[in-house]
């Protein structure tokens, strides 16, 4: 054994040390794994190991092995602890293709729903979690490595050692077919994940090629006369975090589905037509932004890669098939509130960022205006010239993106000015901080913030009922799925127009109303195609979808 410490000492210290390298070999890349019984699951990789530093000791190889095994030990937790936080969020593992630049986007979340401080403290503690897993395995192994051994115990340990890495190698699905064998006592995860985390990154590439070659093939967006139907302004809205656990989680149904019954009866009362259904989407718990693609472009975007080779391509949005027939095109967007240059590649003949909306009222902590703000903001900056062509515009709220903290009231259209009527609201209540320290209460504001999202949508849709716009009312995506208790992609989608535009899309078979039925569920890549039928008076080539 080690010089210098008491025999006692020493075994503790190895037992320590083979302790912390089994629960990093062990740590779950996802909640259902941690459990209880993690740690006590055998491991062939801990003999591997620890022979092998025996073997080595403090040679030079000994100290390039633990290099190497230091930093593969780390990779691979920093890579579980991303899958394990997709999955809490997203109910995806992390793409390491794609999802590298998300870790901006989570910095400024945070920065936006809990402050500066937090976001940066944050960022500390991530890399001081870094820092210990690469000390405590440079040390675990450091222990291991100085225990001496006689030759022909080094030679015992180098037979054990390769011995048990021909099981790890064989439980892991390594070895040539034939090779692999079953009922090995003891488990190759970690092995297992790193090979998987390699096949994972060649299948998104491969997955990406074929996406890129998608973008070109296009039936319908060069078609000589397309929208030739539509006789006034498309809204396209997209509430926030409105998913099917609206409908169908009893904590939120309760509430949500009686606002939209409520909203049905008054609609159609003022003699608007309506049809709902579920569309099934790209993303769960974050990243709006690839369903808003997916629904413009008739392609599935489901990640950043995608994301960015649609910007690349020559796809044409619906925005870009509505401005070369003739309709203006306009994006209001008011999470937007840094430079956006991707907005000139989708088709939009005017980008209002959240500057541009005139609201100078507070902020509802990242939430930079409410919903209702927005809607009359469009009206005042887009739809209030008569003699305009008619416009199609994309509108992405946001009252319904977390941290739900506070929530505004409904207030009177004539009322709102320049939002600073909104400023009570805006700083009433407890801070996101106090809040997320209690899940049921997240619960509570998540509830109360789409449904204000939704009766302010309705109550835009019934101010509008004497000369209507044709208003595609969807969800982005489900929020995450511990708060949604709901892991399904699904969103419901509702359109509402004069009735006589709405027969266009009866051969749809949505039923009527805004409570949708619980099927179909249609893929929401399939909406672009749809709709350019649907509001086409010409027959299209091809078959829908």
């Amino acid at each position: 054994m080690t010089a210098g410490k008491p025999p006692r000492r020493r075994w503790i210290a190895a037992f320590v040390a083979a302790l912390l390298l089994q629960a990093l070999l062990v740590q779950p890349d996802h909640p259902g794994g941690l459990t209880r019984a993690m740690l006590l699951q055998p491991t062939l990789e801990l003999p591997v190991i620890l022979l092998a530093l025996l073997v080595l000791g403090t040679s030079r190889l000994g100290v390039v092995f633990r290099f190497a095994l230091t930093g593969a030990m780390t990779a691979i937790f920093l890579l579980k602890t991303a899958d394990f936080g997709m999955q809490m969020v997203h109910g995806r593992p992390f793409d390491l293709v794609s999802d590298v630049p998300l870790l901006d986007a989570a910095f400024r979340m945070i920065d936006g729903a809990f402050g500066r401080l937090a976001a940066l403290g944050a960022t500390v503690v991530a890399a001081l979690l870094v820092i210990g897993v690469v000390a405590a395995v440079w040390w675990a192994t450091g222990v291991w490595a100085r225990i001496a051994l006689p030759t022909g115990g080094r030679w015992l340990a180098a037979l054990g050692c390769g011995v048990a890495a021909i099981l790890a190698a064989s439980e892991a699905r390594l070895l040539p077919a034939g090779w692999n064998t079953t009922g090995i006592p003891g488990i190759a995860g970690a092995t297992h994940y790193a090979f998987q985390s390699v096949r994972e990154v060649q299948s998104t590439l491969a997955g990406l090629r074929e996406f890129t070659e998608a973008t070109a093939r296009d039936g319908l967006a060069g078609q000589p006369v397309l929208f030739d139907a539509i006789d006034r302004d498309v809204l396209v809205i997209f509430i926030e975090s409105y998913g099917r656990a609206s409908l169908d989680t009893p904590f939120y149904a309760e509430r949500h589905r009686a606002t939209l019954e409520a909203k049905t009866n008054r609609l159609e009362a003022l003699g608007l037509a309506i049809r709902s259904a579920y569309l099934s989407a790209p993303t769960r718990g974050g990243q709006s932004w690839l369903s808003h693609a997916t629904f413009a472009n008739g392609l599935w975007v489901n990640d950043q890669s995608r994301y960015r080779a649609l910007l690349a391509s020559e796809r044409q949005s619906l925005f870009h098939i509505a401005r070369r027939n003739g309709l203006r095109t306009a994006v209001a967007a008011p999470a937007i509130t840094m430079p956006w240059p991707e907005a000139a590649e989708m088709g939009f003949d005017t980008v209002l960022a959240a500057k541009d909306l005139g609201y100078n009222g507070k902020p509802f902590n990242w939430v930079t205006m409410p919903d209702q703000f927005t809607l009359a903001a469009l009206d005042r900056l887009l739809r209030h010239d008569q003699q305009a062509p008619p416009l199609f515009a994309e509108v992405p709220l946001v009252s319904s993106h977390a941290p739900w903290v506070p929530v505004p009231d409904l207030l009177d259209w004539e009322e709102l000015g320049d939002g600073r009527i909104f400023d009570e609201m805006a700083t009433s209540g407890d801070p996101p901080r106090v809040v997320w320290s209690d899940p049921e209460r997240v619960q509570v504001q998540y509830r109360k913030a789409v449904d204000y999202s939704l009766r302010t949508v309705f109550d835009y849709a019934a101010l509008h009922a004497d000369d209507p716009p044709l208003m595609i009312v969807l969800g982005d995506h489900q929020t995450s799925g511990t708060i949604a208790q709901d892991e399904r992609p699904d969103v419901p989608i509702h359109v509402i127009g004069p009735p006589a535009l709405m027969t266009r899309i009866d051969d749809w078979g949505w039923r009527s109303g805004l409570v949708p039925a619980p099927e179909p569920v249609v893929p929401m890549d399939r909406m672009r195609d749809m709709i350019l039928r649907a509001f086409t008076t010409a027959p299209l080539p091809g078959t829908e979808g």
